[in-house]
């Protein structure tokens, strides 16, 4: 069969030299697992969505592949595709529902004056306890001790679609200069089954946090703009009483790559978490 058009969009950006990249596939009807995953590789962006085809009520079948192995879900490259989507007139409506790996993720277009936005709301999500040696061999990483920990904010593991450790860190200083080595976590993210990042924060104001996520992917070891890890954090806040519900918050993201990006983040009382952003398309120079 021909080679399908990949897309290249830049997520939670309006600019393509910010935010996160994820590759877009709208016509992946024909290509096995194996094929989409040497795709993603050829693209080497953090993700790559491939619609496979459209449900008998109009939801679109999505899969997502790192440049390594298939991943469950993946906030950034579903706001790229919806935006993709949208932008070649063929959603319905403003709404556009992706049948994914952990369910119907239902999304929300708006076209603004700067270009179309795109917003999805998780699958319901869960927190718990993150073990305390997951905790300690993440520090260990990244050369941290538990004193360097936000104690109003302790640590837990968080899923609305992905799972996700997330480590709040009390000073801006140490969050801004810790260092790691890409092998030794992408060996404990292994380990541990963690599909996707360990996110890493810092609560600036109580509507505003800073973000890094380790994602060791091929060349990338910082993902830049994590939607999936938005949703997470979001819920990890509601679960520890740390954000009036309902109540939104901007999460900043991509600066220590040189890819900066923001994410917009509703958290209602109870179930699936609002994630939103613009993307723009990456075109060839």
């Amino acid at each position: 069969m021909p080679t399908p058009e990949i897309l290249r969009y830049a997520a939670f950006s309006s600019d393509p030299a910010g935010g996160n990249p994820a590759g877009v596939v709208l016509d992946a009807a024909g290509l096995d697992a194996a094929e989409m995953q040497r795709i993603a590789a050829e693209v080497d962006f953090a993700e790559t969505t491939f619609v496979t085809g459209t449900r008998g009520d109009g939801a679109r079948q999505v899969r997502y592949f790192s440049p390594i192995a298939e991943v469950p879900f993946c906030g950034h490259a579903t706001i790229a595709t919806a935006v993709a989507i949208a932008e070649r007139g063929d959603a319905d409506g403003d709404a556009i529902v992706f049948a994914t790996p952990v369910g119907d993720i239902r999304i929300e277009v708006e076209r603004r004056a700067d270009g179309i936005a795109a917003a999805f709301t998780s699958v319901a999500p869960s927190v718990s306890d993150l073990p305390t040696a997951d905790r300690d061999a993440i520090l260990d990483l990244l050369s941290l001790t538990t004193a360097d920990l936000d104690a109003q904010l302790p640590p837990r593991i968080a899923n609305a679609g992905n799972a996700h450790p997330v480590i709040a860190l009390t000073e801006r200083g140490t969050f801004d200069t810790f260092g790691f080595d890409a092998g030794r976590v992408r060996a404990l993210m292994d380990d541990r089954g963690w599909p996707a990042t360990i996110a890493i924060v810092h609560r600036v104001a109580a509507d505003r946090l800073l973000a890094r996520n380790l994602f060791p992917v091929g060349r990338i070891t910082e993902d830049p703009a994590t939607g999936s890890a938005a949703a997470a954090v979001g819920a990890y806040l509601r679960a520890l009483d740390a954000a009036v519900t309902p109540s939104r918050i901007a999460i900043e993201q991509g600066a220590h790559v040189g890819r900066p990006g923001l994410l917009t983040v509703d958290i209602p009382a109870s179930g699936g978490i609002r994630v939103s952003g613009s993307a723009v398309e990456m075109r060839a120079s």
